[in-house]
């Protein structure tokens, strides 16, 4: 009896070990796409209404557009150009006289997984549930639109949100939702709430395995090793109104990589195609290494720069809030190039070929203001002489002889500050330090863990960090202004748990007025004179000061297996947004194999 027991218990040993080998799932390499540095820990849920789904290959927005591989959005943003193309929306979206409503209309093909259409109930039901349960549309949202109505099957018409005098409170904010809300199945919506009893926080945490979809691929496989998504061979964007084909690779994988490192060595070897993660000198990966890895531009800065990684002041301090004098000095003291070149190894543009200003470093932004009014209160950094003088002619001064210059008597000693482990945000805050020593003001580095970090800098009242680091927004239909907001915008000042900006609790009353102009200024003259003048008060009082430009997304490829993949220099406009972000999906219907 016992040994057919031991045998029983083997054979079910052997057919489980048999199921979890095949559970592993093998998949074909000509026909799987490997990805890096996006999915990090194992899936949550797939609930497209939902919170906390950590599920960054089917529901992640960002910087480059929405993720539209199995949720999609009414409009692809595309950060090249600033265009907006229609994906689920059929057309150009159209706005009314006053900019109080813009009209969508929804195309005839568009379909669900499940074989029904699209519709502009779709699209209403999507906000409205948002609001009832606070999840990201809904809260990221709510303050812009007041409504959203389905005139009719194929017709949306959004209401702005209006203040007292009918006039939109921002309509770039309604231009936002377009591209960045992706739209939920109503009927499904509607099970999801009635299985939770339309309990919001049940139905924010339901895991969502029977979602019906509309974007080109679907859930296949996902463990704590793996994420794997299947092309859907019935989507209907193979229709002529859209793409007109399939996407190319059937199979979308994501590793869980340990960290960056082991990322990287994965892009070595071939075993990913696509890689979303910084690569110190990645130019040595081909030059060197002879490897057939490339990015999105042949040379420095490699990728497309949108966003600027920022030392914020703490205006709690009344030594920083009371003296412009030594903000700028430290700004002006500041070896940018050796930031450059060290943290980022020189994958950015200096600030002597883009000269500071609220805006990314994109011609498009770049056109928007008038760069030679401003040109004499830009600096490029290192200026030791300069922040020199300007301290000593504010009477910020060394007084007792031990090297460090006082303030009401007192040695000023400040921190620089950001997140162990962030080595090129560390290497950054090293050379701020360095700065202030060099014109005596003494700057210490503190790296607490991220754990700690995330819950300190988003505090209004901390006073714990003098200067730390953050990035602003980097590119969106409502770009730059949003980023302007988030640097001079009093919007934000005071607010608990505040990710949006502002996080250092500047205050300016001429700035505030002028950013709540831009949204509803449609003349390009007003709109440039506008972000000027802005630029001039940034300059002038500097509040922060940005240490790098920065791409919001790296996107480095091997092309062993892949190619055809964007390139600054084909023509194609596709943005280097990893295949997966706003316009860049429009990669994946344009790869070939090195092999076929």
């Amino acid at each position: 009896m016992k040994k057919l027991v031991a045998l029983l218990l083997s054979l079910i040993m052997v057919l489980s070990l048999a199921t979890a080998v095949a559970e592993t799932v093998e998949l074909p390499r000509n026909e799987t796409l490997y990805f890096a540095g996006q999915q990090w820990g194992t899936v949550n849920s797939w609930n497209i209404i939902g919170t906390n789904q950590n599920n960054a290959m089917a529901i992640a927005g960002g910087p480059s557009g929405y993720r539209t591989l199995m949720f999609e959005t009414l409009y692809m943003y595309n950060f090249m150009d600033g265009s907006m193309k229609g994906l689920l929306a059929d057309g150009d979206y159209v706005w009314n006289d006053t900019m109080t409503e813009v009209t969508v209309k929804i195309k005839d093909a568009a379909k669900w997984s499940d074989g029904t259409p699209v519709t502009a109930n779709d699209v209403k039901r999507t906000f409205d549930i948002g609001v009832e349960i606070g999840n990201g549309t809904g809260t990221g949202y709510k303050a812009y639109i007041a409504e959203i109505v389905a005139a009719d099957e194929k017709t949306v018409v959004i209401k702005a949100a209006v203040n007292a005098d009918n006039v939109p409170v921002n309509p770039l904010k309604v231009v936002d939702f377009l591209s960045g809300a992706p739209i939920a199945q109503a009927a499904w919506i509607d099970t999801v709430a009635a299985r939770n009893n339309n309990d919001p926080v049940a139905i924010l945490n339901d895991p969502g395995e029977d979602v019906v979809w509309s974007g080109p691929y679907t859930k296949y496989y996902a463990d704590d090793q793996k994420v794997v998504l299947v092309r859907d061979d019935n989507y209907w964007g193979q229709d002529e109104s859209m793409w007109g084909k399939l996407p190319v690779p059937k199979y979308i994988a994501h590793a869980m990589y340990a960290d960056n490192a082991a990322g990287e060595v994965a892009l070595k070897n071939g075993e990913v195609d696509v890689c979303q993660q910084f690569i110190g000198n990645v130019q040595n990966l081909w030059l060197e290494d002879g490897l057939p890895i490339s990015t999105y531009y042949e040379e420095a800065p490699y990728g497309v720069c949108l966003t600027m990684p920022t030392a914020w002041y703490n205006m709690n301090l009344p030594v920083l809030a009371n003296n412009v004098a030594l903000r700028k000095a430290i700004a002006m003291a500041v070896d940018y190039d050796t930031i450059i070149a060290n943290a980022m190894t020189n994958q950015s543009p200096s600030f002597a070929d883009v000269p500071r200003s609220l805006m990314n470093p994109t011609a498009g932004e770049q056109a928007l203001y008038n760069a030679a009014e401003v040109a004499e209160l830009q600096w490029a950094g290192n200026d030791i002489d300069g922040a020199i003088k300007l301290l000593d002619e504010a009477g910020i001064v060394d007084t007792d002889g031990d090297g460090w210059r006082e303030y009401n008597g007192e040695k000023i000693a400040l921190n620089a500050v950001c997140p162990n482990g962030w080595s090129d945000w560390q290497a950054s805050m090293e050379v701020v330090a360095a700065a202030g020593a060099k014109i005596g003001v003494e700057i210490t580095t503190l790296y607490p863990e991220y754990s700690i970090y995330q819950t300190v800098f988003v505090n209004p009242n901390q006073t714990e960090y003098a200067i730390f680091m953050w990035s602003p927004e980097a590119a969106s239909p409502s770009n730059p202004w949003t980023r302007v907001n988030q640097f001079l915008g009093t919007e934000y000042v005071g607010v608990e748990n505040n990710w949006s900006g502002n996080w250092g609790q500047y205050v300016n009353e001429e700035a505030d007025a002028l950013i709540k102009k831009i949204p509803t200024t449609t003349d390009a003259e007003e709109l440039k004179a506008l972000y000027t003048e802005l630029t001039k008060i940034y300059l002038t009082e500097v509040p922060s000061f940005s240490l790098m430009y920065r791409p919001s997304v790296f996107h480095a490829v091997n092309e062993s297996v892949w190619t055809n993949y964007p390139a600054g220099d084909d023509g194609r406009n596709i943005p280097p947004a990893d295949c997966t972000d706003g316009y860049g999906i429009a990669a994946l219907y344009e790869l070939e194999l090195v092999n076929p």
